[in-house]
């Protein structure tokens, strides 16, 4: 029996042609709206990412006075890192968790490292220098520190000349008048400069008006266990470890829990002269103090006294 024919195959159906004779245009793809769910995810991960790093690694710092002046001037901002003496209450940002006793992975700092301290009892920041540890004696002698016993090396050095601006205005008051005008015009704060070298060999520039009684001599203590005494560079103008907590002096209280430290001070990133404005911003750059920039804040280390003192 003779094989049956195949059925013929269906020509295409032709495509459609408009009555100009070209063929039709391609519908437009839907339009999608945005994620906003994931957007918002993506920003809570980048904040979260930004709050570790601050409370973990290391943060920015705003110098708000003239406490540490001369290494510090108002002004100054500053990169502080967060792990060096491991990590407590104080360390994540805005002070977010309970307080408790010591520290994760804890290191004690050294003599002469200069730190960012919560005062206990406070929210606030403070930026001080690490100058006894537990265990040491400490008392100041017009003006001089006494170490377990032994006077702290104090060199008398050229003065130091700080551009007058907005951020140090150099305002007479009970200590005297130190405005003087340069060579070059320029005001000037002319300030004595004393240059303190502690056991360990680390040296530091500090200020040092002249005598005054509650700042240049404080009664012989010994630092508790777990606890550090801290003092401001700027000697007659620094609420630090000598003077009480609260009241006008607003101080530390003597020394310092070690968990209030929130971490070590590293570089200067840039400087203000307080010029700037938020709705100026030709004025940010002109505002810039120069040759702050890259400032390292680690101290410098000097010769051990000749005593051979080196705790």
């Amino acid at each position: 029996m003779p094989d049956e024919a195949a059925p013929a195959a269906t020509p295409a159906e032709p495509a459609a042609i408009s009555a100009d004779g070209a063929p039709p245009a391609a519908a437009p793809p839907a339009k999608q709206g945005t994620d906003w769910w994931g957007e918002i995810k993506a920003i809570f991960w980048l904040v979260l990412a930004v709050l570790g790093f601050h409370s973990f690694i290391a943060k920015p710092f705003y110098i708000p006075s003239e406490s540490m002046m001369p290494v510090l001037l108002k002004g100054d901002r500053l990169v502080v890192s967060k792990y060096p003496y491991g990590w407590s209450w104080v360390s994540p940002s805005f002070h977010i968790l309970p307080r408790w006793p010591g520290r994760l992975w804890g290191e004690m700092p050294e003599r002469g490292d200069i730190v960012i301290v919560t005062p206990p009892g406070q929210s606030s920041d403070y930026i001080k220098r690490v100058i006894g540890l537990p265990g040491d004696t400490i008392e100041l002698i017009d003006g001089t520190i006494y170490l377990n016993g032994q006077a702290v090396r104090r060199e008398p050095r050229p003065a130091a000349m700080l551009p007058i601006d907005d951020n140090l205005p150099c305002l007479p008051d009970l200590t005297g008048d130190f405005r003087v005008r340069g060579a070059d015009g320029q005001m000037y704060c002319r300030l004595p400069i004393f240059r303190e070298t502690l056991p360990n060999g680390v040296s530091y520039d500090t200020i040092d008006i002249g005598y005054i009684a509650q700042a240049d001599d404080f009664a012989r203590i010994t630092i508790p266990a777990g606890h550090v005494f801290l003092m401001g560079d700027n000697r007659d103008h620094s609420a630090d470890s000598r003077f009480p907590a609260g009241g006008p002096s607003g101080g530390l209280g003597g020394p310092v829990p070690w968990e209030n430290l929130g971490g070590r001070a590293e570089f200067i990133t840039f400087s203000l002269d307080g010029s700037s404005s938020y709705f100026n911003p030709i004025s940010w750059f002109t505002a810039l103090r120069g040759g702050r920039a890259g400032s390292s804040l680690r101290p410098d280390r000097a010769a051990p006294p000749p005593d051979g003192n080196r705790q």
